[in-house]
């Protein structure tokens, strides 16, 4: 026989189903020793089960739902107003009712309870539902209980649950719900634990958020809590919120909003030792259920009690080691690529092609073991300085843990995994041979050659079919290392890089000018990412000629046929071979280009309409231009100005000719750097259209479902399907699954196999009320409107508004010429947004962390790409 009604000692692993994860997880707890939990019962999924079918308004309800997308919110409103609207007024079956009514008859008749929803669905390990669905409090009497079991039940039909399991691919009919009634705990203080950091997946850091009365006041953010971190028992941090309110159960039943006194408003909730008491019972719970827990806690009579704990599903997974039993540490390497968006196995197959050290995966991400070079003098040498130009913030923590003597003596010895990278023994040869000669041929006969080598690649490949695809590919790495890693180009940029240390330090010190490179180093030639921003600029102006193809792409075309359409407008021909001749050169690029998966300009080239049109509304025609020539005469106008002042100097007129012949070679060089990217994705496209031509063929044959479902193999798996026509397709869809909860994770730049990770410390001192902290790239003080922009499809920048996102690649270019500052969360002094803000002149900083969180779209903010901050001004 099916039960209604399960008490918390009844339940074990397989009544899941019938108490959802909330309820599952309060039986577990209730058999901890040492932890309370008040005392309750779950109404089942059956009693829920039972009570609506045979409903036919309400099959026909969950029908209509079931062909809706997460996007379609009124539709989902509607729908789901009137699922709650049935199901609040349906009737219990009375032996359910009675079993009910004989549960709350072990309780005293003034006793008041907790009333919360459990869903099937919800906090389980992959999906935490927390808050999808309603809770009361301080319920009091039978009749009041009903009515509160009923009003969870129609809560599973909210907008937002409803719009959570759309877009988590849950089916409306398979999610039951379960109800939790529990005694009311009437708190003095209570709050949120987590068992490991939910903002950076460090599981070596407790948090605990506490704040005064009944926790509902924390949970719905109504107050600022008091934020306690806890380190292996020890207190390493403490935030004293301004708690102004807090809510206090009524007498009659129902809760209330109190003011607090102002003399009590930072008064700390927790002692010492009752922060260390609460954080010894989140790991003796984190360690019964085996995974970091997110846990709800209440304290009364200086006795803490557990309400409810379910697993963390935002942490990022640790990297897996080859020796599990020695302590590793991992970098990012998306960081170090300003690429943090996941990759799907192909892409992350394409680009341990183009990489000299071994890698780990974990979360759709891409990590080096960098324990031997931690362990290693010279390699630690070599990752303070390969990462102090990519990612400050990388090296920062990378010298906290070198400073931390206990720990880097722990990691074991070994081969070291990062090598020379770009400072290899030929590229240092070149790079002193570039910056003797300033030999700008070099570099103009190394592009001729990539350009004919990339033809030919192109051209043996679009002959070959099947296996002799993938052979090619596989056989062409060698080549496609050989041109990434040139040590001609790698000598050009590097003389670069250390020609613009060499000319800040010197103007520094001979003059007291700090950062004159960032003016120097604007609208240089030789920078292909440049060159690509001012010609889709002049698509722009030809676009703006003809009003009625404006109107077309206003109007959000498709991809499908998009030319085809184009060209049959009045006038369409001049703008279909203006944007034609850009993609001709720059159709292979597109955000996150370095994962080959992605979809690039020429396959959905309207992923660049909403750059054109950024373009035809900020500028006027040919103002890009302008612009450019504006940014070169100011860099000349500097260098005039520096050598004045040098030549009145003692010993000035010999440092005034030093210095001219290295302002050369920077705007030789400084854009070289751009160029090994460039050719990559050039031959990454190459090999993707032959490699989606064999996707097709497998479709064909009914191997795959969807062109697309290559992407989620791994190379060698993809070479083993072309040559067996077998493949499991289970593995495709395991994978998609993964890489939609992948996608909403944030990767962090270094993390142990421990669970430990690093937290940068503040670069800058003294900073203005109201700052956030970041790195310096590209000098100058702006303010005005914030412009949060998280996809580069979807910006719609303004007239001074100052870009903010979470990184830049080539692609980003185009907003460039648009925006009046940036501020992104990765990146350092060399990557991709630094050098084009200082081309452009725009003051920058990067390695703002969370930036796209703190700063709010549209708020005012002044960027300081002289000291490193954001001050937001409102």
């Amino acid at each position: 026989m099916v039960s209604n009604i399960l008490y918390f000692q009844e339940i074990d692993n397989t009544k899941l189903l019938a108490v959802g994860g909330k309820g599952l997880n309060l039986g577990k707890l209730s058999k901890i020793d040492g932890i309370r939990v008040p005392r309750g019962f779950c109404v089942t999924t059956e009693a829920y089960r039972t009570s609506i079918e045979k409903n036919a308004k309400l099959d026909e309800l969950f029908d209509k739902l079931t062909k809706l997308k997460s996007e379609d919110k009124n539709q989902i409103a509607k729908i789901s107003n009137n699922i709650r609207l049935i199901i609040e007024n349906l009737t219990i079956p009375k032996y359910i009712e009675s079993e009910i009514i004989r549960a709350l008859s072990l309780y005293d008749e003034q006793q008041a309870y907790a009333v919360r929803s459990s869903a099937t669905a919800e906090d389980l390990p992959n999906a935490s539902f927390a808050g999808q669905q309603d809770t009361y409090l301080n319920i009091k009497g039978e009749t009041e209980v009903l009515r509160h079991i009923i009003k969870c039940w129609a809560s599973l039909f909210t907008d937002r649950a409803v719009t959570y399991r759309i877009q988590n691919n849950f089916d409306h009919r398979k999610v039951l719900l379960s109800v939790v009634v529990q005694e009311m705990i009437m708190s003095e203080i209570s709050g949120i634990m987590f068992t490991a950091d939910p903002m950076t997946s460090d599981r070596k850091t407790l948090s605990i958020e506490a704040g005064f009365g009944l926790g509902e006041a924390l949970v719905s953010g109504l107050v600022n809590p008091d934020v306690y971190k806890v380190q292996d028992g020890m207190i390493v941090d403490k935030s004293i919120g301004t708690k102004d309110l807090e809510i206090h159960p009524n007498q009659g039943g129902g809760i209330e909003e109190l003011k607090i006194d102002s003399g009590n408003l930072n008064m700390e909730t927790l002692k010492d030792e009752q922060i260390q008491q609460l954080a010894y019972l989140g790991k003796k719970i984190e360690f019964h259920f085996g995974c970091p827990q997110d846990i709800e806690w209440c304290l009364v009579n200086n006795k803490f009690h557990i309400v409810q704990a379910r697993p963390i599903t935002t942490l990022f997974p640790i990297p897996k080691s080859s020796d599990p039993k020695q302590p590793r540490v991992f970098m990012s390497i998306g960081h170090t690529q300003m690429m943090t968006d996941a990759i799907k196995p192909l892409g992350m197959s394409f680009f341990e092609m183009i990489t000299q050290s071994s890698m780990n995966k974990a979360g759709g991400r891409i990590f080096a073991d960098i324990t031997h070079d931690l362990s290693s003098m010279i390699g630690q040498k070599r990752l303070i300085v390969a990462t102090g130009k990519q990612d400050p913030l990388i090296q920062n923590v990378i010298k906290q843990l070198i400073e931390d003597k206990t720990f880097s003596d722990s990691l074991p010895r070994g081969k070291r995994n990062i090598q020379g990278g770009i400072f290899t023994l030929g590229s240092f040869l070149e790079t002193i041979k570039m910056y003797r000669k300033n030999d700008l041929f070099a570099i103009e006969e190394l592009l001729d050659r990539f350009e004919k080598e990339v033809t030919e690649v192109d051209k043996q490949l679009s002959k070959l079919s099947g296996t002799d695809v993938v052979d090619f590919i596989h056989n062409d790495r060698d080549k496609l290392l050989a041109m990434a890693y040139n040590p001609t180009m790698l000598g050009a940029i590097i003389a670069g890089i250390l020609v613009n240390d060499w000319i800040n330090k010197k103007v520094q010190k001979w003059l007291g000018k700090k950062n004159v490179t960032d003016v120097l180093s604007k609208s240089v030639k030789h920078n292909i990412t440049t060159e690509m921003g001012l010609a889709l600029c002049d698509v722009a102006d030809t676009f703006r000629k003809y009003p009625q193809v404006l109107d077309y792409i206003c109007n959000d075309p498709t991809d499908e046929n998009f030319f085809e359409k184009m060209v049959k407008i009045p006038g369409g021909q001049e703008p279909y071979k203006s944007f034609k001749k850009f993609l001709d050169r720059y159709g292979m690029r597109c955000p996150g280009e370095i994962d080959i998966t992605k979809d690039r300009w020429g396959e959905k080239p309207t992923q660049l309409i909403s750059m054109l049109l950024n373009n035809i509304r900020v500028l006027e025609t040919g103002e890009h231009k302008v612009k450019f020539q504006i940014g070169k005469q100011e860099a000349q106008e500097e260098e005039d100005e520096i050598i004045r002042l040098l030549k009145n100097i003692r010993g000035g007129h010999k440092k005034a000719n030093k210095l001219q012949e290295r302002i050369r070679l920077l705007r030789n060089f400084v854009g070289c750097r751009e160029y090994p990217k460039y050719y990559i994705v050039r031959r990454y496209q190459i090999y993707k259209k032959s490699l989606l031509k064999e996707a097709d063929n497998l479709v064909n044959k009914g191997i795959i479902k969807n062109r697309e479902d290559i992407f989620y193999l791994y190379f060698d798996e993809l070479s083993d399907v072309l040559r067996t026509n077998k493949l499991d397709y289970s593995v495709i869809e395991i994978r998609k699954n993964d890489y939609d909860r992948f996608e909403k994770m944030t990767p962090p730049r270094v993390i142990t196999s421990t669970g430990f990770v690093p937290t940068p410390e503040s670069l800058s001192d003294n900073l203005p009320i109201n700052s956030i902290w970041g790195i310096p790239v590209s000098s100058g003080v702006v303010e005005g409107r914030a412009r949060v922009v998280l996809s580069v499809n979807e910006a719609n920048l303004e007239d001074g508004d100052i870009l903010v996102t979470k990184f830049t690649d080539p692609s980003w270019t185009p907003l460039f010429v648009t925006a009046k500052g940036v501020v992104t969360e990765v990146g350092g002094f060399t990557t991709h947004g630094a050098v084009i803000t200082r081309e452009y002149g725009l003051p920058g900083v990067v390695g703002v962390e969370n930036a796209t969180k703190l700063i709010k779209d549209g708020q005012m903010i002044r960027v300081n790409g002289t000291e490193g901050y954001v001050e937001v001004l409102e």
